[in-house]
């Protein structure tokens, strides 16, 4: 049941392994959101038995997912305080990206029909989110989005299609507003 979620085909959540694997990354999280914010070292070994990294990252608490073994972060990312990521499916994020309060990524999907969700039948898409990619607070990052290399996603946005590199968007739904390859510090303040 584990690998029909993840790679999207449709599972049935309350499969016995798949409710075992929520219940020990809910046990992990709920250590990891009761330590106190100094504890560094302590919270990245907390977390690293559920996700994959492959660099220092900072992860402020309180943080929740579902998994965590569908979470795969870059080096020096950035997640900030209550944070939600559903990863049924994988949740892909860029080195060197910082992801603001309160952003929710999900990856799983339910049915439109009313007896498929009573039949607990549900399948998940896959999130990617590039290199140098700062998502404000407060967003929303819907199932299957990708979004590339170096944008900036505007706090408050819901992310409901790809966006592309080197861009800002913004919105509900989010839309690009500005390509900026080449902003500054002092052009971000005038947007």
């Amino acid at each position: 049941m584990t690998e029909k979620m993840i790679n999207g085909f449709i599972y049935n959540p309350v499969s016995p392994q798949l409710v075992l694997d929520r219940d020990k990354a809910s046990r992990i999280l709920t250590k990891y959101n009761k330590k106190v914010f100094h504890e560094v070292n302590m919270r990245n070994r907390m977390i690293k038995k559920l996700m994959n990294t492959s660099g220092y990252f900072w992860i402020k608490p309180p943080f929740f997912c579902d998994y965590g073994y569908n979470i795969y972060l870059g080096k020096e990312v950035m997640v900030n305080f209550n944070c939600v990521f559903l990863d049924v499916c994988p949740i892909i994020i860029g080195d060197y990206t910082l992801i603001g309060p309160n952003t929710q990524i999900y990856t799983a999907c339910h049915s439109l029909d009313y007896k498929e969700r009573q039949e607990n039948k549900e399948f998940g898409k896959p999130v990617r989110i590039g290199d140098h990619v700062w998502i404000g607070g407060n967003v929303t990052i819907l199932p299957g989005v990708s979004i590339g290399d170096h944008s900036i996603i505007g706090a408050g946005s819901v992310v409901t299609k790809d966006i592309p590199a080197n861009v800002i968007a913004v919105g509900n739904p989010c839309k690009v507003i500005k390509d900026q390859k080449n902003v500054s510090i002092q052009s971000a303040k005038r947007i």
